[in-house]
């Protein structure tokens, strides 16, 4: 059972923190880098590469010249610092693309007692984690409708800076109208508490040529469990609407069942597109998500 007490003056407008947690972001995002390359060193065996020689215009290795083949083809300059004669390989890139969207909106920085992470910033590892791992195991990421899908090396430090510099991304709790390609595949990080019928609109849009995607439900343990008894008033911290219940304890009921109602309205909208839905809570460990994530990509590219 949550204690139960009068709210001071900051805590009647739990939005105006929320919404400077947000905006702070420059400020936290250094530590959250850190957290994010933490986990992906965990997963570093989660993803079976499949990065290969081929057409392409990125560096992937030398090996040494076969008889046989073209002199143009040897790297003459790497000759020189050996006995042997090398070719320059190119990385094989075909055009399969990962896009990450991360729900930045007000009531992302929502963090109770019981969390180990506001929800954005669980967020935020998990994305910038999930690209890291991703290009080691040789994919191209981007993030959808802000930057090209690329394989840098330093992909977190890339997006990082696009997601700091991004500051309209602060009011906007849908992902960009946006046409990945076919055989793209779009990872959609929000806490996803949108009517249903704009998140179906938006998942539409996306897959509407065909790509794959995964919706990853992002939720505070209080926000599925409503610990309270009471006198309470809930407020949005994205209209400041606030919305006296009376006593917490009996609405309590109410508001689960509602929340299992949304859930599986979430859990069609994926179905219908051949996506898929993973919850997670910020009580858990951030590498949980990202494992879960990094296998049904690697299993949604065994089936592409």
């Amino acid at each position: 059972m949550v204690a139960t007490r009068l709210l001071g003056e900051t805590e009647r407008r739990p939005g105006r923190g929320q919404t400077e947690g947000a905006l702070s972001l420059a400020e936290r995002m250094p530590r959250l880098v850190l957290e994010a390359r933490r986990v992906s060193t965990s997963l570093a065996h989660g993803l079976h590469g499949r990065r290969r020689a081929g057409p392409g215009e990125s560096f992937w290795q030398f090996r040494p010249f076969v008889t046989g083949e073209a002199a143009a083809r040897i790297d003459w300059r790497r000759s020189a610092r050996d006995d042997r004669l090398y070719v320059r390989e190119r990385e094989w890139e075909a055009a399969h693309n990962v896009w990450i969207w991360i729900d930045r909106s007000a009531s992302m920085g929502f963090a109770s007692d019981l969390a180990l992470a506001a929800k954005v910033d669980r967020a935020l590892v998990l994305g910038l984690a999930l690209a890291d791992t991703l290009v080691e195991g040789g994919e191209r990421v981007g993030l959808l409708g802000l930057t090209r899908a690329t394989a840098s090396r330093r992909i977190v430090e890339g997006l990082a800076r696009a997601l700091v510099a991004d500051e309209a991304g602060l009011t906007e709790d849908l992902p960009p109208r946006a046409s990945p390609g076919r055989f793209d595949e779009a990872v959609l990080m929000s806490d996803f508490l949108t009517p249903l019928d704009r998140v179906g609109a938006a998942v539409a849009d996306i897959a509407g040529r065909g790509s794959r995607g995964h919706l990853v439900q992002i939720v505070d343990p209080i926000e599925e469990s409503f610990p309270f008894a009471g006198q309470a008033v809930l407020h949005d911290p994205e209209s400041g609407h606030e919305l006296p219940i009376g006593d917490a304890g009996g609405w309590g009921t109410a508001y689960r069942r509602r929340i299992a109602i949304h859930r599986e309205g979430l859990a069609e909208i994926a179905r219908a597109r051949g996506w898929t839905l993973t919850i997670h809570r910020t009580d858990r460990p951030a590498s949980e998500a990202a494992l879960r994530l990094l296998t049904l990509v690697a299993a949604s590219r065994g089936a592409a």
